[in-house]
């Protein structure tokens, strides 16, 4: 443990070491953390040997019990580093050992509203690594961000605007996911890692950043509710986020980085209602760690995530986080890697599994190559200062769901990586034959009312008969005659059809509005819906941790046996734009997904970096026009299949890059 006079020679020594790329530093000025100057990092520091040591952990906790404390509430703290690694879950005396998922307003019937069974430690995980997988040296991003970013309408609340630009992210880095990685017992390993239960909403989660770069994610939940900020109209005083505010002191983002300093759409994003000022104790002369441990509370461990112990976190960018700089495929492009726990690349390029069309490795590294070239030279939407290349995380599956390769730009968002194979997943899935027959096979989602109690079966069929009578199709999702991009797809997923306009019907994918919200989607949740109960029972010691795919599981009253398992859809479906399937003439041989610094640059990279493949290639390519789901108009409105940039390059002025292609 540290004394208060080393603590103090630590945070001087802290402030000198970050003049060369600024940002994050600790401060004794009064208590609160200065304005953070602008920093030097705007991704090339992400590989640097910057992580969060036992000593910073420590630190973090103790400030967040500080705070909590002159609050006079109870809090259960969450410190990750940046690839999930769950490095300390700490309770306090008194704090609430379960919570209950709800949205604001009127009462929704079903899906997760009202599930109540939930522990408290799971909530502040998945805010600690929402934080921290959102974040990255050119954006810092918080849970009260992603709650802006998911709900039906950007801003939630403007009837008339469509839904969020990240609708339907909060079910990705799901527990069950085939890609993320789980905890084995011991020290931090290679991520990514598995959240809970997915991506956080609720304020309270915010990122951690050493010398400007970001090195993890504080998760606070100290009301007992897991729920989002329904009305960013006003200025709430909330607990949560204002112990994370106290519990990042010394390790707060950028300033100039912040959510709140970028635009999307016209509209600023929020970052965070609470201020420095609205503190109540005086982070920089909190108690240290050790006169508060068993004493105001105590580390405790969380099935599947962390023993009752602090670890130190991991550099992002070598070997042992699970991203790395790549070596072998991908010469002057900048590009990074997944590796397992020998530094062996877990993805590089192969060839497809289905039939004499797959696609070859070649073909498959040539998309990855062409694609991560044009992102390189795309301008990024949401990173600052502007003008910066976009930086994504691009995935290739064929056919039958299978992972063909994985490539990430330097300080790609940890959320993409997922969430870019979700993507090209559910582009390949939804334009196969096989979609209706394999959705209508998922055993039904068993939704809880409250605790154990089961209120109700959803079939999963229903959707099918829906799309096929929305769109007019009788055989849709049945004949592979329609290709289908996530922003197709999204626009059948959303409570409003055409999007965003309030009062109209729900996409055939979606609950209607008044059965609708954050927590219960439709599809894309009740896909997993028993995945997740499942894990939430394993960590309460009530079931075995639930298998790595995260769909074909039966309900609670089933025992959770497996039966019609979509190995096409293993870590889920995504429902926000950035991907396309992959044809061979008019056969399907796949999908490419990519997510990162924006929805459209996605869209634009997917597309036109398969475009720019088939080109150098020949063989393979987009969907023939004719195919496109935006042929179809359902309900007299046409389907979107991507929508690009207008002017999307650094270097050049050229306009409507993707027409005619």
């Amino acid at each position: 443990m540290i004394s208060r006079a080393l603590r103090a020679a630590a945070i001087g020594i802290t402030l000198v070491s970050l003049v060369a790329c600024g940002g994050g530093s600790r401060s004794a000025v009064e208590g609160v953390d200065p304005a953070t100057p602008a920093t030097g990092c705007t991704g090339q520091c992400a590989n640097t040997a910057t992580s969060l040591s036992v000593a910073d952990v420590e630190f973090v906790i103790a400030q967040a019990v500080a705070e909590a404390q002159a609050r006079g509430v109870s809090a259960t703290i969450a410190v990750v580093d940046r690839v999930g690694n769950v490095l300390a879950v700490f309770r306090m005396s008194g704090a609430a050992t379960a919570v209950t998922i709800r949205s604001p307003g009127a009462a929704v019937d079903g899906g997760l509203e009202g599930v109540n069974i939930v522990p408290d430690s799971l909530a502040a995980i998945a805010k600690a690594i929402t934080a921290a997988y959102l974040s990255t040296e050119g954006n810092a991003f918080s849970t009260r961000t992603a709650s802006q970013i998911v709900q039906e309408h950007f801003n939630p609340r403007d009837h008339q605007q469509p839904a969020g630009p990240l609708f339907g992210v909060q079910f990705s880095q799901l527990p069950c996911s085939d890609l993320l990685t789980r905890y084995a017992g011991g020290a931090a390993d290679v991520g990514p890692h598995r959240s809970p239960l997915g991506l956080a909403a609720d304020p309270g989660g915010l990122p951690l950043y050493k010398a400007g770069t970001p090195v993890g994610g504080v998760g606070i939940i100290s009301d007992a509710t897991y729920s989002l900020d329904a009305d960013i109209a006003d200025i709430d005083v909330d607990d949560d986020e204002l112990i994370a505010i106290a519990a990042s002191f010394g390790f707060a983002a950028p300033d100039d980085r912040r959510a709140d300093r970028i635009a999307v759409d016209g509209r600023l994003l929020r970052f965070t209602d609470g201020r420095d000022s609205d503190l109540q104790s005086s982070p920089a002369t909190a108690p240290v760690f050790a006169s508060i441990n068993n004493i105001a509370g105590t580390l405790f461990a969380v099935p599947g995530y962390v023993g009752a112990a602090i670890d130190a976190g991991l550099a992002f960018g070598h070997a042992a986080s699970g991203i790395r700089a790549d070596t072998l495929d991908y010469p002057g492009l900048d590009a990074f890697v997944l590796v397992d726990t020998g530094d062996v690349e877990r993805y590089r390029p192969i060839a497809g599994t289905d039939g004499i069309n797959a696609l070859t490795a070649i073909e498959v590294q040539t998309i990855l190559r062409e694609a991560l070239r044009l992102a390189n030279t795309s301008r990024a939407q949401i990173r600052t200062p502007a003008g910066f290349p976009a930086r994504v995380s691009i995935t290739v599956v064929d056919s039958n769901g299978v992972i063909l390769g994985i490539v990430r730009a330097r300080d790609a968002p940890v959320f993409g990586t997922d969430v870019a194979v979700q993507k090209a997943r559910t582009a390949a899935f939804f334009s196969s034959a096989a979609a209706a027959a394999a959705i209508s096979s998922v055993p039904a989602a068993t939704y809880l009312n409250g605790g154990l109690a089961v209120l109700r079966d959803e079939s999963l069929g229903q959707y099918v008969s829906a799309a096929q009578t929305f769109l007019g199709l009788p055989t849709a999702l049945a004949d592979g005659a329609v290709a289908y991009s996530d922003r197709a797809g999204s626009n059948l997923s959303r409570p409003y059809f055409p999007d965003g306009v309030t009062g109209n019907p729900a996409g055939p994918f979606s609950k209607p509005a008044g059965e609708w919200s954050p927590f219960s989607t439709g599809l894309q949740l009740d896909l997993i819906y028993n995945a997740l109960v499942q894990h939430i029972g394993f960590t309460l010691t009530l079931a075995p941790d639930v298998p790595a795919n995260c769909t074909g599981i039966d309900g609670f009253n089933d025992g959770f046996a497996v039966a019609g398992a979509i190995s096409q859809l293993a870590n889920g479906a995504q429902i926000f734009p950035g991907s396309v399937p992959i044809y061979r003439g008019t056969q399907l041989v796949g999908g490419i997904g990519v997510s990162g610094d924006g929805v459209d640059q996605d869209d634009m990279i997917a597309f036109l970096g398969l475009h720019r493949a088939g080109v150098t290639l020949g063989g393979i390519g987009n969907a023939d026009r004719q195919m496109r789901a935006d042929t179809l108009t359902p309900q007299g409105t046409r389907l979107r299949y991507v929508n690009c940039p207008i002017t999307p390059f650094i270097d050049s002025d050229e306009q409507n890059v993707c027409a005619g292609k």
